[in-house]
């Protein structure tokens, strides 16, 4: 007879209890009925007990965080921290589902740290899971995913997690370390990766960059030893509309290697040696002087096998002549000889050098050095070119348009640098020299009587054209300062005869005007040229741009900002004077406005001071009114394409102005929208439509208008946005913040007092939400400018909530036609790429 247990037997009930706290222990998933408390040790472990998720605290700490470590490995170290900036003070915390979200309670139940998913109800049972890879997933009971770890990564990248920006939820995944070695709150270093048109890592102190990484060549970061050694490590990094990311995968069972920042701010790759017990440091960045950026200045570059580290490009010298004796480069160097720009410059080859920092190029993986070589030669701003990919022998065209910083010798790649001739030592370049001496005396009398006989043609022409000249003694004074005043008129592309209701001056006087186009009379320079303050002899002062001869926008493109310019007639839009063409010069002719760009003003740590919010809000009202006259009240309606804080300018006043019309298109008063492959504005303010599709509308304006508002109102760049832990560009970190409603700590602090007046308060909200209306993602729910200068000038009117702003996050491939109205590193579209390395065993 079978004997029948005693199941009130005080060592049976024992044994049961034993066996349902070991079944709840390990389990990997967790509910809403259920609760982690920090009193009761219990934590949730993986399915093949890899991970633990649970709370912890560091030696004799009174402070309490929920945490994932390896379960699996005896030495604990903590890979994601929850609540690193909101820790419990007591040992009376718990982790529940409340609704639909992971929310940790103190000991008075009192919300400290929540997954914080809005949007949407979720009516179905939500569960919590740990996952294998330390992921933890909480998905409702369809299996949809709802929120997860590896979005919001703390000082470790692990396994299969991503690390960069995802464009369809809106964020940026960076590391930030602990604080100290036992304090993970959040540290002063974070590693974040510019998504750039040419992708590379930042290690940043704050806001200030430390070490730069180099771009991704196809294998890995070139300039991060030892990433390319690792033979059981898969690189991933994947650039496209969706996402700018970098990861990896291990291809070797039971290998544990993870990626982390500490609190010192060394990135380091870190593996666990079953053998030792211990974690071993595989590599770590910076490693020694030359990691350091810019430690060398423009055009130097650091070698850590010399003497004294940095050292000068070929063709370039120290500016500092003593503190480069001192050993301090940090100067950089300058050239030697000036660069001619007419052909005759040469490329100086730099072997396994560490490619310059990319914030200023332009990329087309299309084409090879051949064709790459002869595109920097033809742009004036091309300083140096290379490969865009190393891999199969190199492949991609990489050029950079500013100055070369932050190079360094050992382990990269070649590197092509613009040089004169004359410092090329290229013997054929002397001879040319010499036969060009020989022979310059023989041409000089023929030079002279082409000269004679072209001033002849053109006195002729003008008496034939009825042009008024002033009858004087044609002395060298009065020639440089002659102004032919008339209606002239010109062939387009399409052959047709446009005319142009502008003087035209003539070249000698703008020379004698800007002193010879002096260094010293610069205003600025963009992509098209140079920009010189000047003086006619009449006291009357000017601003003259000058297209470089080596320019992309060309004749076409001159007259096109001429004609328009001269139809427009605006108190915000910047007046033309006039225009020149001549000696193979293009050149405009602008009103000077006393108070330059806006940008330098708005980004200038002294100068924005003077812009108190009275002023911000005048000049975004006048913005609007000279945009809405462009779109509506115009006799032609006209699409600017490129407006940005350097194209709106300041006069006395500081009353605003829109300029540079070079890119501006005129639309029909029955077209909505057009369409272009040739996308050109500037990064950070085209709107994703046409960033992406090169479609074009009073809506893309729109957009650049809602990104220069939210500036002003921030004295923030949307581009290169480095203020955030959380935020890849302006429009998100306001975004974030008015989602919040934290929208007032977005604002300017240096001389905005928002507190002292609630009709200020509401006002200066009121333009962030417009600014957040003007940049949402769909072209159709953004207003039209008439309504927003409804909105700007009415208190009452009723404004619509915004939806999710639009981000651009790439730049266009280069084309052969391609243009822009301001440097070229700021074009912009969406380059897809996505690259899966192995390395070799």
């Amino acid at each position: 007879m079978r004997s029948v247990p005693n199941y009130h037997h005080p060592y049976f009930i024992f044994f049961i209890l034993i066996l349902f706290l070991a079944f709840f222990v390990s389990a990997n998933t967790f509910s809403a009925t259920e609760s982690l408390t920090i009193s009761s040790n219990k934590t949730i472990i993986s399915p093949s007990q890899i991970f633990e998720l649970g709370f912890f605290n560091i030696a004799t700490s009174s402070r309490w965080y929920l945490g994932i470590w390896y379960k699996i490995i005896p030495i604990r170290i903590y890979v994601w921290v929850a609540n690193r900036d909101n820790p419990l003070f007591s040992s009376n915390g718990t982790l529940k589902i409340s609704n639909n979200n992971l929310v940790i309670f103190d000991q008075s139940d009192r919300p400290v740290w929540s997954t914080n998913i809005t949007g949407g109800d979720v009516r179905s049972p939500v569960v919590a899971e740990l996952l294998d890879n330390g992921n933890v997933l909480l998905r409702d009971s369809n299996n949809r995913l709802l929120w997860q770890s590896f979005d919001f990564p703390t000082d470790t990248l692990l396994e299969e997690m991503k690390l960069g920006w995802d464009h369809k939820n809106g964020f940026n995944r960076i590391l930030r370390s602990w604080k100290t070695t036992e304090d993970p709150s959040s540290g002063d270093f974070s590693t974040k990766l510019e998504t750039s048109e040419f992708p590379e890592f930042y290690i940043c102190n704050r806001e200030s960059i430390r070490y730069r990484s180099g771009p991704w060549n196809g294998i890995g970061f070139s300039s991060v030893a030892g990433t390319n050694q690792v033979g059981y490590i898969v690189y991933n990094f994947t650039a496209s509309k969706e996402e700018v990311t970098y990861s990896y995968r291990i291809n070797k069972p039971n290998i544990y290697s993870i990626l982390s920042l500490n609190s010192a701010g060394f990135l380091q790759r870190l593996t666990w040696m079953d053998a030792a017990q211990s974690w071993k440091q595989l590599w770590y960045t910076p490693k020694d002087l030359c990691d350091n950026y810019k430690v060398c200045g423009n055009y130097g570059y650091c070698d850590s096998n010399t003497i004294r580290n940095c050292n000068c490009i070929k063709g370039f010298k120290p500016m500092n002549e003593q503190a480069w004796d001192l050993r301090d480069g940090s100067a950089g160097c300058m050239r030697k000889t000036r660069l001619s720009c007419e052909g005759r410059d040469g490329f100086a080859r730099l072997k396994r050098m560490k490619l310059p920092d990319t914030t200023s190029t332009i990329v087309d993986r299309e084409i090879g050095l051949k064709v790459c070589k002869e595109r920097c030669l033809k742009d004036c701003n091309c300083t140096a070119f290379a490969n865009a990919d190393i891999r199969n022998g190199g492949s991609g065209c990489v050029i950079w348009t500013g100055e070369i910083l932050d190079t360094r010798a050992e382990g990269g790649q070649d590197l092509y640098v613009r040089l004169a001739a004359a410092d090329l030592g290229d013997k054929r370049i002397k001879n040319e020299k010499m036969i060009g001496s020989s022979i310059g005396m023989s041409i000089l009398l023929l030079i002279s009587f082409i000269i004679f006989h072209f001033r002849k043609r053109k006195q002729k022409r003008s008496i034939a054209i009825q042009t008024p000249i002033v009858d004087q003694v044609r002395s060298q004074d009065s020639l440089m300062n002659e102004v032919v005043v008339s209606s002239r008129s010109y062939k387009s592309k399409e052959n047709k005869t446009e005319y142009l209701d502008l003087p035209l001056i003539e070249w000698e006087a703008l020379a004698m005007a800007t002193n010879n186009f002096s260094k010293d009379n610069t205003l600025g320079q963009g992509g098209f040229g140079i920009v010189y303050k000047g003086r006619l002899l009449d006291g009357k002062v000017i601003a003259v741009k000058r297209l470089s001869k080596m320019s992309s926008q060309g004749t076409n493109e001159f007259m096109n900002e001429v004609r328009l310019i001269a139809k427009l007639q605006h108190i915000n839009l910047v007046r033309l004077l006039g225009c020149c063409v001549d000696k193979g010069e293009k050149m405009l002719i602008y009103e000077f406005l006393e108070n330059l760009s806006l940008d330098s003003h708005l980004f200038d740590k002294t100068r924005r001071s003077n812009l108190n919010w009275q002023k911000r809000f005048d000049i975004i009202n006048g913005i609007a009114r000279g945009l809405l006259y462009l779109h509506q009240d115009s006799r032609c309606r006209i699409i600017h394409r490129d407006l940005k804080a350097s194209n709106v300018l300041l006069d006395k006043n500081m009353t605003p102005k829109i300029s540079d019309f070079g890119m501006a298109r005129i639309f029909g008063r029955e077209e909505t929208e057009a369409n272009t492959r040739r996308v050109v504005g500037t990064y950070g303010y085209m709107s994703p439509e046409y960033a992406m599709d090169g479609i074009f509308s009073m809506k893309s304006d729109v957009f650049s208008f809602g990104v220069l508002l939210l500036e002003i109102i921030s004295g923030k760049r949307n581009k290169g946005f480095y203020n955030s832990n959380r935020d890849l560009n302006l429009l998100s970190f306001v975004w974030r913040h008015w989602k919040e409603g934290k929208g007032l700590e977005i604002v300017d602090p240096i001389n905005i007092d928002f507190s002292s007046s609630t009709l200020r308060t509401h006002e200066i909200l009121r333009c962030i939400q417009i600014g957040l209306l003007c940049v949402q993602e769909r072209a159709e729910d953004r207003p039209v400018m008439s309504s927003v200068m409804v909105m700007l000038g009415s208190e009452t009117t009723a404004i619509t909530q915004p939806k999710r702003p639009g981000f651009c996050i790439g730049r266009s491939p280069l084309e052969a036609d391609s243009t822009s109205s301001t440097q070229r590193g700021d074009e912009c579209t969406v380059n897809q790429i996505t690259v899966s390395v192995i390395d070799a065993r």
